[in-house]
This record gives C-alpha cells, sequence and structure tokens, in this order.
C-alpha cells in the first residue's frame, strides 16, 4: 500500500482483511483509505487491479470468478516480487540521490570556482565559488553560453584543441583577477562533451604578496636604522633568545652575532638580572637599570620594552646606553658650564660706563642692591644695559664665588622654560634645572614679563619658600638662591590687563631699579663709545683710535631706541667700510640705513600720564626698529631681545603691523 501510494496515476479504493486489528487496516485508517471485512461489493466497474495477499487459493479463485471484466486479479506472489523490484529501484535510487547531493556539496563547498561548457559552449556546470568571483548567479548562469557568463572565457577553444592548459591569468568582468586552468570533458567512449574551467580568486594573494614586499622593505629600513645607532640594541624572542643586535652592541660588548643569537638573554650579562627576562614576565617596560655587561664588565643603563603585536607577546627589545662615554660626556658638559659661569660673572660696576647723575644714581642703587639679599627688578628699556647690571650686583655680592645663571624668559615655551629653571623627573631619569645648579648663587631672569601666568605662581612660590618642584616630580626641593629679574614691559599695565600675577610683582618688585635710557643721558655716548671701541679693535683685530667730530655729532643727535645695545652694533657696524690703515671713523662710514637721524621740527610735546607717555615711547622704538630692520619682523624682534609673539602682539597693539 505504501508503495502504490507513491504513485501518482494510481489510488487505492479500498482495503479488505476479515482480522480487523490487521496493520493494514490500521494504516489505511491513519491515511482515509476506506476499510471493509468483504470484498464482495467493492467488485465493481470502479476497480481495475485487485491484488490478493491472502495466500489462500480458494480466495484467489473466488476473486478471479468474480472480478468486472475490466479488473486484474494479481496473485500474492506476483505482488511480493513487485514489491521487491520497488523497494530496489527505491533504494537505488536514494544511493544515487546521496551520492548527488553529496557531489553537489563538494562541488559547491570548494574554494575554487568551477564552470563547464557542454559542446555547445552552454554552461552546465556552476558553483558557489564561482558565483561568488563573478557575481552572476548559478541561476542566470546555467543554460547561457559561456561568453554571456564570462566574456574572455577559452573554453570553447579548450574544447575545439582538446587540449589542457594550466594556471592562465585572466581578470573578470567583476574587477576580480583570477589564475585559472582548463580542461576538456572526455566521456567512457573517448568522445569529447564538453570542457570544464577551474580557477581561483589571487586578487588577495596579490595584494599579500604586495604587502609582504612592503614589508620586507620596512624591515630592511628598520634594519639599517638599528644598526646605524651609536646605542647598543638588542632583540629578544617571546622564551628571551637573541634574535637581533647591531654593531654599536658587539662595540659594547665585545659579543658577536653568533655569540648572542639563538642563546639566552643572560648570555651578555656579567653583574645583574635579565632586564629582557624580566619584561617578558611582567609585559611591561623597565627603564634606567644599571648593568655590567659584555667580556670587559662595562657599566651600562638598559631600557627595555615588550613587543607586543595583536595583543599577542612576540619578544622584547632593549637598548643600551654605555656609561663610560656618558662620563666623559658628563664631565666635558661640567667643565664647560664651569667655564661659562667663570666667564660670566667677571663685569662689575667699574665696567656701567657715565657720569651723567642718571646713570650714577642707578650704580648706587645696584651697589646697594649687591650689598642686601634682597630680590631685585631691573626696569629699563631693550638694551639699556640690565644684564650688565645684574652681573656687576652678582659679583659685588657674597655669592660672586658661585654661579650666576642668566635666563631669557621670552625665548622659551613654558614647558621647555620650566624645565630649565626647575629640572624634571621622567621615568626615573633626574634633570636638574637652574636651581640646583646655581646653588648659593644668582639667577637673572630677563624679560620676566614674558612669563606665562602658570611660571609666575611656580617662581612665586619659590620665592615665598625657597623651594622647587621639579616638572613631573612631586617632592618639595630646598633651594639657596638669589633671583635678580628684568623687564623692559609696563608691568603695572600688564597687572591691570591681567596678564601678569600682582603678588609676583609685589614680591618682585621689593627693590626696584630703573636703568635709565641712553637718549636721558647722552653725555655718556662719548665714553661709552670709547669704551666699546676698545672691546670691538679686539675682536676684529683692528687699531681704531676714536671718531671725528662730525660722527660724533651724529651719534649725539641720534635719539637711540636700542639703547647701548643699538650703539654697539651701529658701531661694529662702521668698522666694517673701514680700510685697513684707517684709524678714525668719520661720519660717512656710518650707516645710514640703520641710523635715522631725528626730525629737525621738534614743536611742542604734549604730556600725559606715565603709562601713556611709555606707550608713547614704546611705539616709537618699536616704528624706529622695524624700520631700521626693513620690515623684517625677525630681525626686529631679535634687535629689541623679545620674542617674536610678543612683537606681532606689540605691532598690532600700536597699529604698526
Amino acid at each position: 500500500m505504501k508503495l502504490i501510494q507513491q504513485a501518482e496515476y494510481l489510488q487505492v479504493k479500498a482495503i479488505v482483511d476479515i482480522d480487523e486489528t490487521a496493520p493494514g487496516l490500521k494504516l489505511a485508517k491513519e491515511n482515509n483509505i476506506p476499510t471493509y471485512t468483504d470484498w464482495k461489493p467493492l467488485l465493481n466497474g470502479d476497480i481495475q487491479i485487485i491484488i490478493d495477499v491472502t495466500g489462500n487459493k480458494e480466495v484467489f479463485h473466488e476473486l478471479l470468478a468474480n472480478r468486472p471484466a475490466t479488473a486484474v486479479l494479481i496473485p500474492g506472489e506476483i505482488a511480493n516480487l513487485i514489491v521487491s523490484l520497488l523497494e530496489e529501484k527505491n533504494k537505488y535510487i536514494n544511493i544515487i540521490d546521496q551520492k548527488k547531493m553529496m557531489q553537489e556539496l563538494i562541488f559547491n563547498s570548494i574554494e575554487e570556482g568551477m564552470i563547464g561548457i557542454d559542446d555547445q559552449g552552454i554552461v552546465n556546470l556552476f558553483n558557489k565559488s564561482a558565483e561568488k568571483m563573478t557575481h552572476i548567479s548559478v541561476g542566470n548562469a546555467i543554460g547561457k553560453h559561456v561568453h554571456e557568463v564570462i566574456s574572455l572565457s577559452e573554453l570553447p577553444r579548450v574544447f575545439d584543441s582538446g587540449r589542457v592548459e594550466l594556471n592562465k591569468e585572466l581578470i573578470l568582468e567583476s574587477g576580480t583577477k583570477i589564475v585559472t586552468s582548463r580542461y576538456p570533458m572526455i566521456d567512457e567512449a573517448g568522445k569529447q562533451v564538453g570542457a570544464i574551467a577551474v580557477f581561483k580568486d589571487i586578487s588577495e594573494v596579490v595584494r599579500l604578496a604586495e604587502e609582504i614586499t612592503n614589508l620586507t622593505e620596512i624591515q630592511k629600513m628598520l634594519e639599517a636604522i638599528i644598526y646605524s645607532s651609536d646605542d647598543a640594541i638588542s632583540v629578544v624572542d617571546e622564551e628571551g633568545k637573541g634574535i637581533l643586535i647591531n654593531p654599536a652592541y658587539t662595540r659594547i660588548t665585545g659579543f658577536s652575532e653568533a655569540e648572542v643569537i639563538g642563546q639566552p638573554a643572560t648570555a651578555d650579562i656579567s653583574e645583574g638580572e635579565s632586564i629582557h627576562l624580566k619584561v617578558l614576565q611582567t609585559r611591561k617596560p623597565i627603564r634606567g637599570v644599571n648593568l655590567r655587561v659584555g667580556k670587559q664588565k662595562k657599566d651600562v643603563i638598559v631600557n627595555v620594552a615588550p613587543i607586543i603585536v595583536n595583543q599577542q607577546l612576540k619578544g622584547s627589545v632593549g637598548v643600551i646606553h654605555d656609561m663610560t662615554e656618558m662620563r666623559g660626556l658628563m664631565k666635558e658638559l661640567d667643565h664647560a658650564r664651569t667655564l661659562i659661569r667663570t666667564l660670566g660673572a667677571t663685569y662689575s660696576f667699574e665696567d656701567i660706563v657715565g657720569t651723567s647723575n642718571e646713570i650714577n644714581f642707578t650704580i648706587e642703587q645696584a651697589k646697594l642692591a649687591a650689598n642686601v639679599p634682597i630680590t631685585v627688578l631691573l626696569r629699563g628699556e631693550v638694551g639699556s644695559g640690565k644684564d650688565l647690571f645684574a652681573l656687576s650686583i652678582h659679583s659685588e655680592s657674597e655669592r660672586a664665588n658661585h654661579p650666576f645663571l642668566r635666563v631669557n624668559c621670552s625665548s622659551l615655551e613654558e614647558y621647555l622654560l620650566e624645565t630649565e629653571l626647575f629640572g624634571s623627573e621622567k621615568d626615573g631619569y633626574i634633570q636638574h634645572g637652574f636651581f640646583e645648579q646655581a646653588t648659593n648663587g644668582t639667577i637673572f631672569l630677563d624679560e620676566v614679563g614674558e612669563l606665562t601666568k602658570k611660571t609666575q605662581a611656580k617662581l612665586l612660590r619659590v620665592l615665598r619658600e625657597n623651594a622647587i618642584i621639579r616638572v613631573d616630580g612631586a617632592t618639595s626641593i630646598p633651594v639657596d638662591v638669589r633671583i635678580i629679574a628684568s623687564s623692559s614691559l609696563n608691568l603695572e599695565k600688564a597687572m591691570l590687563e591681567g596678564t601678569f600675577r600682582e603678588d609676583f610683582y609685589y614680591q618682585l618688585n621689593r627693590m626696584p631699579i630703573h636703568i635709565p635710557s641712553l637718549r636721558n643721558r647722552k653725555q655718556d655716548i662719548p665714553a661709552i663709545a670709547e669704551h666699546l671701541l676698545v672691546r670691538l679693535n679686539q675682536e676684529f683685530g683692528r687699531n681704531i683710535e676714536g671718531f671725528s667730530e662730525e660722527a660724533m655729532g651724529s651719534l649725539l643727535l641720534y635719539d637711540w631706541p636700542g639703547n647701548v645695545r643699538e650703539l654697539e652694533n651701529v658701531i661694529s657696524r662702521s668698522m666694517i667700510f673701514l680700510q685697513p690703515n684707517d684709524r678714525i671713523v668719520e661720519e660717512h662710514h656710518l650707516p645710514k640705513s640703520m641710523l635715522v637721524l631725528p626730525n629737525e621740527d621738534k614743536g611742542e610735546t604734549s604730556l600725559g600720564t606715565l603709562a601713556e607717555q611709555m606707550d608713547e615711547m614704546e611705539k616709537k622704538v618699536l616704528a624706529q626698529t622695524l624700520k631700521v630692520c626693513g620690515g623684517n619682523k625677525s630681525q626686529t624682534a631679535k634687535q629689541l631681545n623679545i620674542s617674536l609673539r610678543t612683537l606681532y602682539y606689540k605691532l598690532e597693539k600700536y597699529h604698526l603691523a
């Protein structure tokens, strides 16, 4: 009954059995097939096939006698044979279906694309990988000519030639670059029935090859950098075995590549533990460790960091600094610092030239400051000699035999300036700043008005507590240093504008000393010019004896916005134009581009407040210097000894930009 039900052209009309518990009746009822215990009422013209499986000959003969003329009676033996044949057929069909399913699964699972054609060039094979690479679905490919699917396909040619073609490159319409192999298809009779191509996407392979090429170039470049370094570099793998060293490593340790590569990281250590192994254990960098390495047991400082790629530890790299060389350099640096300090503190009040009341009053104030351990604030225009007064105060004080260090507050950015003043602590390395280097000495803060408010606050703490905190540090360090500050800016106005701290101003201004400008003591110009001439003769290798009356007259007429520094510059430029036998500076030797005489019409000068008059004077100095420098702002800032940022601010302020 089950087999008959599978046939679309047959229909089971009824099941008859005298045993109402027979499994056939039960199955019939489940499938809504009528059941009976007697067959006689069923024998009519609608029945075409009667199958007797009772095995009773009397029943068979009775059925045969009463069957309709159009009905066929099949005995049980024949029915069993038919069932056996049908079951065997179904078995083989299932086997074929399973094999076909497996073949299709394999066909569509392989990474390579496959496309096959028949003898007419029609596509009859097309797998999922081919669909993915061509961007054409299986349904749209099967049944079409191969050139409609892949326009450049050579399968028809392979079919015609019967020759195999291996590893041919081709670019598909989708842009995918493939390598393909083509084969003719031949049946068991030797007849050629089609052709098949097997191809693979090599776009990724090409990209990886390019990446490998780039990585190789990068590796060579990194190796070149490592090999050119003066610091010794060693690299170990995740097991702590050496994989790379540079020539500097061999020079410092005395070990060759053969003695290190593939060996444990402890191979080069004379005294101490392997930092490589510690880093590999902790996966964290370790810096500033003192070790002795190599055959000569050299003292070194080692910095080691882990090499982590995609969250996986691949090894570590170490940089070794030879302390022997560093100590030699430090000794040379200390010697140079000592020499600079010695040379820098040789000025005294005798070097300040002038007999005018203005300069004499200032010198007396400075001498008084030299004998009192108090903070001094030198006020005056650019080039008026504030640094000379600072040196003289230091030389006449009790700190004369200790360092004098000058800091130009306008020449460095905030972080660099604070590092230079207070020192720094980073990764265990300590850099001593000027306040520690100048112990028992003097620090000259030139152009203190240029400081940021943050730096002002830190210096205020030094003035109040005599202690510093290094940059990136946390410990307060006591210092014994005298501070002399100077400014050419209007600090009072800066306070009103909020750029200068009021508490810092009053702490600095405990002993202010105003240095007069050169235009306010012109009677001192001849003496200053003669004094400068002596020093410039030594610098230029000349023997100039003095100035003509006309030349000195021009120097006296000029207002000198750049003060003594500008006077020195003019005299040095004048000496360039002198002939080897010249002994006197004549008026025509003076550089007219630098020396612009004031207007003869001096009219009445309107007076104002001190701040207004100082602003007006500052504006004149800026305009005059800018003109002398031919509009070059960098040169103007250098001439006035201010930062370029400050110059731009002032030019905009006075509408001179």
